[in-house]
């Protein structure tokens, strides 16, 4: 398990670009036939990706975490970005197609990824949060999710919303996650920003080619910085922390919040005439 400590409010405005990177972003997620885990600071979630070709990958649990299995005080969301694979949670399986959600509760003790096929793996992104209360597993597949239509074409802000682990599917502690796709001929998420200091935000971006980039805007309103974004990487958000976007193509990215409020309008509204 890998340890990401987030710079605080004020050193984050004095760091070079590469600085910021290794402060606030998880690399390389997808490893094949490897469980990559990054503990974060930010509301202690940890980030994962998991992509079996060749055997089963099994979630493990570490000292750090002071269990006796990954599970046993923490709640788990996954989303295939792959092809089909199979999530198997205390014996029980879940089939996962491209972009469906699975919510694992507390308590699970044994928790495998398995491709379908290996020659067309499962991309399994996995975010997790400390929970109190333990909550059924529960499979929601991208058709029904709780669909939102939002932004505008003449904006460059387009976008389809799924939210997949939500109080409108699923009873969990405090993760809510689900997906946003950018559509084509547009590029800005989370226009205009917000912050919401009652909860922490991660970024995973991908369905772009590797040569794209998203430039992820963060810090405070008065002090915005870039950093730029390679597909199928992450970004940890902290309170404090604006978190909006621009791709140099449309993209796709998958939300994870925990937090004091679940629910997805309770944000701070900024103007662009708010950021410099």
């Amino acid at each position: 398990m890998k340890f990401l400590l987030t710079p605080d409010s004020n050193s984050y405005k004095r760091m070079t670009n590469a600085e910021l990177e290794e402060g606030f972003t998880i690399p390389e997620l997808f490893v094949v036939d490897e469980i990559t885990l990054t503990y974060t600071d930010v509301d202690r979630a940890v980030v994962s990706g998991v992509m079996p070709v060749s055997k089963t990958i099994d979630l493990p649990t570490h000292k750090e975490l002071a269990s006796a299995y990954f599970c046993e005080r923490r709640e788990v969301g996954v989303i295939n970005i792959g092809d089909e694979g199979v999530v198997t949670v205390d014996g029980e399986t879940f089939n996962m197609t491209n972009k469906d959600s699975l919510y694992i509760g507390r308590g699970s003790e044994k928790v495998s990824f398995a491709s379908k096929d290996g020659s067309t793996p499962a991309k399994f992104y996995l975010v997790s949060y400390p929970a109190h209360t333990a909550y059924p597993t529960k499979l929601v597949a991208q058709e029904n999710a709780n669909k939102l239509a939002l932004g505008e074409q003449d904006q460059s802000n387009k976008r389809t919303i799924y939210q997949s682990l939500c109080p409108k599917t699923l009873e969990s502690c405090q993760l809510v996650m689900g997906i946003t796709e950018i559509e084509s001929g547009n590029v800005w998420n989370t226009k205009p920003p917000h912050t919401h200091a009652r909860r922490t935000e991660v970024y995973m971006y991908f369905d772009m080619p590797s040569h794209e980039r998203v430039f992820h805007f963060m810090g405070e309103p008065s002090n915005v910085r870039a950093v730029v974004m390679k597909p199928e990487t992450a970004i940890a958000s902290p309170t404090w922390s604006i978190h909006s976007g621009v791709g140099s193509t449309n993209y796709t990215f998958i939300w994870a919040m925990g937090g004091e409020n679940q629910e997805f309008d309770d944000m701070d509204h900024l103007t662009l005439a708010d950021i410099s």
